[in-house]
C-alpha cells in the first residue's frame, strides 16, 4: 500500500490519500491521471488492469485501488 501512496502522491502532492474516496466523484484524478496510474501500478505490481476494470468505483481511493491490485495480484 506504501508504494500505491507514493504513486498517487507523486500525481497529486496536495491530496490526503489515506483518507480521500471521492477521487473520482469530486474529479480529483482526471484521465490523463488515470492513464498514468495505471502504467505506474502495471509496472510497480506486475499486474494487467483491463478496460473492464476501468470504472470510477476502483479509482475513486487509494482503498479502491489497493483492493483492485490484489485481486489481480491472486489472478496471477
Amino acid at each position: 500500500m506504501d508504494t500505491l501512496l507514493e504513486i498517487l502522491n507523486d500525481l497529486h502532492p496536495d491530496v490526503d490519500f489515506e483518507t480521500c474516496d471521492t477521487l473520482i466523484d469530486d474529479e480529483i484524478l482526471d484521465a490523463f491521471d488515470i492513464v498514468s496510474l495505471i502504467a505506474e501500478i502495471n509496472n510497480e505490481f506486475d499486474v494487467n488492469i483491463s478496460a473492464k476494470d476501468i470504472i470510477p468505483e476502483n479509482f475513486n481511493s487509494a482503498q479502491a485501488l489497493w483492493a483492485l491490485i490484489e485481486r489481480l495480484e491472486d489472478e496471477e
